[in-house]
């Protein structure tokens, strides 16, 4: 009996030092997916840092070159080609982390191959429309609108088309951790594009002013879609074979309405207490505000970052209904999320007033709306991009729902504290609405799929 017992134990030694082993091995050598993730999402965040640290550069320049008059109508007008940007995808760069895993994991290669093209092209139509019903806009406002802002809102609306075409591109190099394909494009070579045409024109004596810039812009716009374009066909070239196209457009469309839902209600989130500070406190506080908010724009890449690399992993494991595999996935974005955010929101409080001092003297006083505002970016860390994981389940719907309700949140808030505490006021606001946010991911996340996505508890996730 003791014999068998001690075997029974050398057994389960043994047992034990294998499945350590094989850990240890999975962990070295497993390069297929948890390796290929971190890269890409380190890839994204450094292509993010770097491509922030060009728009603060060029700012400078641009300014310089055209003055402040023509440099404020630029931003404008810019401004204005951002705004509809973000949501000129019409969802389906988010879909295509959705259907591309899926179709090629079902080998489904008739559907690949039309959403591949069918997802652009919609894009491109439906862009190309947006940007006419902007010009007529334009148009009828014009004897509205100052002489010098009609010719460079008639080439924003010139830039739409190819905006979007760039956004939906991206979102399907992302499908393959393309990342250099899907973030260089937009991150990088466009607003180097408008610099070196500005400096061209600047070099030759040419007029530096807001139709100038615009005209860069649409040139480099146009140049840069076209170059992912390019670059994405070849590369899809090495991977779907030339065939016949399936068009699933009930279903593509069906999902893309409640992703761009909520792309549209994030925006409102994002931008409502600067909207509503700019009616109720002077220019100088709204400055002040908007240089914290950029200050912690790092903690933000960081989340965009691993959401980038995420999704479509979020997708090909469910299609593979690979439900362990998915707990796990699901723990250790959150931990690529939450640990960096704090780390980078500590360095952020601890040189945060030096930071504000180079926007001036005056900035400084910013620097307790960075202890508050760090509050929600930190409970968005806390969660990962569980936003991602519900939109790629098939729980679009519930995620429009929760993001409309933290806007609600946001604007009640804003509404009521900014007229009486000014700028602390936003920033108390915008975190409850995030921390909001956060808890009801959460909440759904684990009711709908049985996954616990909070940082401390994701490591116990049981499916």
């Amino acid at each position: 009996m003791s014999i068998a017992r001690d075997t029974d134990s050398n057994g389960g030694l043994v047992a034990r030092f294998v499945t350590a082993l094989a850990g240890v091995r999975m962990t070295l050598f497993d390069r297929g997916n948890s390796f290929r993730t971190q890269r890409a999402v380190s890839t994204a965040l450094l292509i993010r840092i770097v491509g922030a640290a060009i728009a603060f550069l060029s700012q400078p320049l641009l300014a310089r070159w055209m003055g402040s008059y023509e440099f404020g109508i630029y931003a404008y007008v810019w401004t204005w080609v951002l705004l509809f940007g973000s949501l000129i995808d019409f969802g389906f760069a988010t879909n295509a982390q959705r259907f591309i895993p899926e179709y090629s994991k079902s080998k489904a290669v008739d559907l690949l191959r039309g959403f591949l093209t069918g997802s652009r092209l919609l894009v491109v139509a439906l862009s190309t429309l947006l940007a006419g019903l902007a010009a007529t806009v334009v148009w009828l406002v014009e004897p509205w609108l100052g002489a010098v802002l009609v010719l460079p809102l008639y080439l924003a609306c010139m830039t739409l088309p190819l905006y979007g075409l760039i956004m939906v591109q991206d979102g399907v190099a992302r499908s393959y951790d393309w990342m250099n394909i899907a973030l260089l494009p937009l991150y990088i070579v466009r607003p180097l594009a408008i610099i070196a045409l500005m400096a061209a024109g600047h070099g030759l004596g040419l007029t530096a002013d807001a139709k100038s810039a615009m005209i860069a812009s649409v040139i480099a716009t146009w140049a840069t879609a076209l170059l992912q374009l390019v670059l994405l066909n070849r590369r899809l070239a090495t991977t779907t074979p030339v065939g016949d196209r399936r068009y699933d457009w009930k279903r593509w469309l069906a999902a893309s309405l409640p992703v761009f839902m909520v792309g549209s209600f994030f925006f409102l989130l994002t931008y409502v207490d600067i909207l509503i500070l700019q009616e109720y406190r002077s220019a100088d506080q709204v400055a002040i505000y908007f240089a914290a908010t950029k200050i912690l724009s790092f903690v933000a890449f960081i989340y965009f970052s691993v959401s980038a690399a995420a999704a479509h992993k979020f997708a090909e494991y469910q299609v593979d209904g690979d439900t362990d595999r998915l707990a796990r996935f699901v723990a250790e974005c959150v931990r690529w999320t939450f640990w960096p955010s704090l780390a980078a929101t500590v360095a952020i409080l601890t040189l945060g007033r030096p930071i504000l001092w180079l926007f001036g003297p005056e900035f400084v006083e910013g620097y307790a709306l960075l202890f508050v505002l760090s509050i929600g970016l930190l409970a968005r860390a806390t969660v990962g991009p569980i936003e991602r994981l519900l939109n790629m389940s098939g729980e679009q719907k519930t995620c429009a729902l929760i993001y409309a309700s933290a806007f609600a949140v946001n604007l009640a808030g804003c509404i009521i504290l900014i007229p009486r505490f000014g700028t602390m006021g936003a920033a108390a606001s915008t975190s409850a609405a995030l921390v909001f946010e956060s808890i009801a991911l959460f909440v759904m996340t684990k009711r709908r799929l049985g996954l616990n996505s909070f940082i401390w508890i994701s490591s116990q996730n049981k499916v």
